[in-house]
């Protein structure tokens, strides 16, 4: 058996549809409603059950979930996990020889008082302002 085969056996379409559903935050009973009248949670949970859904249905609820149908019957938990594995594994040198971390605690605590100092600054200048305003105003009335 060669390993096209071998990887399409292990490939259930109604469990697909469940991950990519699950995925995009979609319960069963919406999926129902958008697939038709005919529809309810309990007939898209048997959905999700089938090995080999319909074409004409995949097609349907690819269309829904705005993914590809060959992306439901093509998609392999294993080939998935492999390329996530395999990218980690060929990038896990580059990201700790990038990934130094010079932080000083203390140093970014200054800079929080120096901010606060110069926010507290300002605001004691435009309240400054504010009183001379008020007290050109007065005296103009008088």
């Amino acid at each position: 058996m060669s390993t096209s085969q071998e990887m399409t056996k292990h490939i259930h379409h109604g469990r697909n549809i469940k991950r990519f559903r699950e995925m995009l935050g979609i319960k069963q009973e919406g999926l129902a409603f958008e697939l038709g009248e005919e529809w309810s949670q309990k007939r898209v949970s048997l959905l999700e059950q089938k090995e080999v859904v319909e074409q004409e249905i995949l097609d349907q609820v690819a269309q829904i979930l705005k993914v590809p149908a060959e992306a439901i019957k093509n998609f392999s938990e294993e080939a998935a996990i492999n390329i996530i594995a395999s990218t980690l594994n060929d990038n896990a040198g580059s990201i700790n020889n990038n990934c130094t971390i010079n932080f000083n605690p203390i140093e970014k605590w200054v800079e929080a008082l120096d901010e606060n100092r110069k926010l507290y600054e300002r605001l004691l200048a435009s309240e400054q302002e504010k009183v001379e305003l008020l007290r050109r105003l007065l005296g103009d009335s008088k």
